[in-house]
Formats: C-alpha cells, structure tokens, sequence
C-alpha cells in the first residue's frame, strides 16, 4: 500500500485564502525540490490552473460522485507511490456539498489544514476553529492557520484562542503582493497574471516561516480493489479539434486523458487567433470566457465561416457552456454591448451580474448518465426545444438544458467524460 504525506487544506467559506493556502504550499516544497501533486475537490476549472502554475505538475479533480470513489482512490494512490507530497484543496466550507471536502477527507483518511479568515475577529477564532474540528470527530484535524492577519499583536490574540489538541500552524498577514486577483467566475486565469510567479514565491516565502514548510505524516492510499476497465478505443483514427484559448480554456485534464483512451487524436486550435479549423473528424467547443473575448470573436470572420461550414455539413460539435455560447447567434456582454457570434444556434446569449445555476448535474442522451456540473452567469434566449434536460444530483429535477441542432450537441453542463467513456465518445461520433 503506497503511503505519502498529504494535507486536505478546507476552510469555513468560500473566499477565506484556501487557493492561496495550497498554491503557496505547493510552491514552497516544489522550491525545495520535492515533488508535488495537487488535486482540487469539486468540478472547479479556475483554481487548478493556478496550481498547476504553483506546482509545476497538471491539476486533477476529486469528488466522489462526479469523480467517483474508485477514480479518487486510484488518482491518489498512482501519486502516492511516486510523489513527495499531496496537497488537496477543499471546495467551499469544509462541510459544504453532497459530497463535501469533509467526506473526502474522511473516505481517504486525510489530515485537515483550516484556513481561516481572521480579518474580522479575534479570539472567536478559536471558536470557529474548534468548531471545524468538533463538528465531526471522525475526522483528523492537522491544524489551523490564520489568513489576512492585522500585525503581531492581532496574531497573538488568534493564537492564544487555539485550545488543544488543535494546533497552531501559524499566520499569513496582509499583503498586497500574496493576493490572487478574482472576477465573477472566480479567480483570474493563471495565464492572465503577469507577475503570478512572483506572487506564488511571495506565498511561498510568508509560509516557510509557519509549521506547514514541515512535510506531514504520511497517509497510506489503498488502490481500488478492483480497477475499471480500460474503455473500448472507440474513437480510434478520430481527429478531434479542441478549442484551447483565453476564450475556451475550461477543460478537464482526465476528459483529455479519457478522449486519449478512446484513442482519439487532439488538435488544439484558437477561435481567437486561428483563421480556420484545422483538418479534423469531430469539434470540441469547451467553456471559457467567450464574453470577454466577444470582440474578438466576432471580428474573427473568417473563423466564423469556417465553423459555420463545418456545421452545415454535418460534422458533430460538442459545446459546453462557453462553447455553446459562441455558437447563438449574439451575445450581449457584462457592459450590454451585443457581439455577432456563429450564428450556427438561433437566439440571445446575456450575461447577468448575479449567478444563474450552481451544482452538480448529470444527463442521458441514450448511452447512460454522463456526469459532470454547471457553473455560469448568463442566460439563454432561444426558440430552441431541448433534447433532454440534466439532473440535479441532489434533488434528481430538472437541470440544464440539452439542444441540438443537426450534428451539434450543446449545453451549459460541463461533462466529465471518465464518469462514462462510452457516452462521451457518443457525443464526437459521426452517428450522433
């Protein structure tokens, strides 16, 4: 059984540094030569990238259902048995979700680092850090650190709120060259900081100086006893073009992997940059950021004609989200300036200040359920009839919407393609 240490890192809320907490970790003991993996719970596309710039290896998912146990454990113990430390970074509050972190953590035996924002408080610190640890006994707490600290008396007040057994893993303070810049979807992209590598070592320095430059206890990591089978190659000599820009940068490592495994061929193309498709079987429109990039997109003529031609001849389009957004017919941005986008879908992309769905989903479009989440904030306007509508996990009612039109397949749901290979190469075949 492979053992390695590894931290969970949660938090009470969303927003209290665990992004900053994991990356700075990450960054520090890559520095120090050691080689580092990190996993993000959740079906989050934004944090990951900023890991994998922290720790210089790709970012994978964990969550139980969208993942699946079997896929968790066999991910964390393929990295046990060749890594030096595995960082996990939580989703929301320790305890939020079904799953949460806290199930995660529990399932897996992972040791907990509570980030906690004491920007507001002093010693009710101590409270709110007794109560993670409490809430649920079964769980093994490492410790607590103070985010967005005041100054060394504000820390000593925090500090000396701490009841054992808890431990205190020290503090970060305030400081304007350790922050990570967010907008509506989340973080800023990693590729979009310029000085992002000079924030990461400025975490990394302020962290060398608490407990956690320590390596933790090793966990053991149990394979799965009985492993999936690998999936059938059934996309075997399929060229598929992937979008992959600051537009269309959503996109899940393992779908990759998974595509891979079917033994597909990606071509990862531009719709920002590139003049037309290239030669390819089926097209892949991940999520993104088409809304600040709609300039851009409609300026891009030339990219336009070359999608709409490949539509009208039939070939399968995939588009999730972002993906599907680009193909209406406009979109009015965050400003309420309206953008021509392909046109290849009738009706009206709006972007709204307020979120518009959140949760995990899944859907069957006759190959089995294909899971994966929905996280966006526009809406829809279309004469459209849906196919088929996604299933919320908690509740099972209705979800996301599923068009199509012709050979394209387009929704708001981001599927995650390992939860059922067969499914997912349905949507790049010819016959769909």
């Amino acid at each position: 059984m492979p053992r390695c240490p590894a931290l969970l890192i949660g938090a009470p809320a969303s927003g209290s540094g665990k992004t900053t907490v994991t990356a700075g970790l990450a960054r520090l003991h890559a520095r120090q030569g050691r080689k580092v993996r990190v996993f993000k719970v959740g079906p989050d596309f934004l944090d990951p990238l900023i890991l994998q710039r922290a720790s210089g290896t790709p970012v994978y998912n964990l969550d139980l259902w969208m993942v699946g146990e079997s896929a968790c454990a066999q991910l964390l113990a393929e990295d046990a048995t060749h890594c030096d430390l595995i960082l996990i970074e939580a989703v929301m509050g320790l305890y939020d979700g079904e799953p949460s972190a806290a199930d995660l953590a529990r399932r897996f035996n992972l040791p907990i680092v509570s980030v906690i924002d004491a920007s507001a408080m002093a010693q009710t610190f101590g409270a709110l850090a007794h109560g993670l640890a409490h809430y649920d006994m079964s769980l093994r707490h490492h410790g607590v650190l103070a985010n967005r600290v005041a100054g060394p008396g504000h820390e000593e007040m925090l500090k000396s709120s701490v009841r054992a057994p808890l431990h205190w893993l020290g503090a970060l303070s305030r400081d304007d060259g350790a922050v990570l810049p967010e907008r509506h979807l989340g973080l800023v992209g990693a590729n979009e900081i310029d000085d992002l590598d000079a924030r990461l070592d400025r975490i990394a320095d302020l962290l060398a100086a608490t407990p956690l430059a320590d390596l933790p206890t090793p966990v053991e990591f149990a394979f799965p006893v009985a492993a999936e089978e690998a999936p059938m190659p059934t996309l075997r000599q399929h060229r598929i073009a992937v979008a992959s820009d600051a537009a269309f940068c959503f996109l899940y490592p393992a779908n990759l992997d998974c595509l891979h495994r079917l033994g597909a061929e990606l071509i990862f193309f531009s719709p920002l940059d590139d003049a037309a498709l290239p030669a390819c079987d089926a097209l892949y429109l991940p999520g993104g950021y088409p809304e600040l990039h709609a300039a851009r997109l409609a300026a891009n003529a030339s990219m336009r004609a070359s999608v709409q031609h490949w539509c009208r001849a039939g070939k399968p389009v995939f588009a999730e989200c972002g993906g599907m957004m680009a193909l209406f017919e406009k979109l009015i941005d965050q400003a309420g300036q309206s953008h021509a986008m392909w046109g290849i879908l009738p009706g009206t992309v709006t972007m709204q200040t307020r979120l518009a769905a959140i949760g995990l989903q899944s859907v069957d479009l006759g190959q089995g359920a294909l899971r994966g989440h929905t996280f966006h904030y526009s809406r829809v306007e279309t004469p459209l009839t849906p196919v088929a509508r996604a299933q919320r996990h908690r509740h099972g009612s209705a979800g996301e919407a599923v068009y199509r039109q012709g050979s394209v397949i387009a929704s708001y749901l981001h599927a995650y393609f390992v939860s059922n290979p067969v499914a997912a190469a349905a949507l790049f075949s010819a016959s769909t």
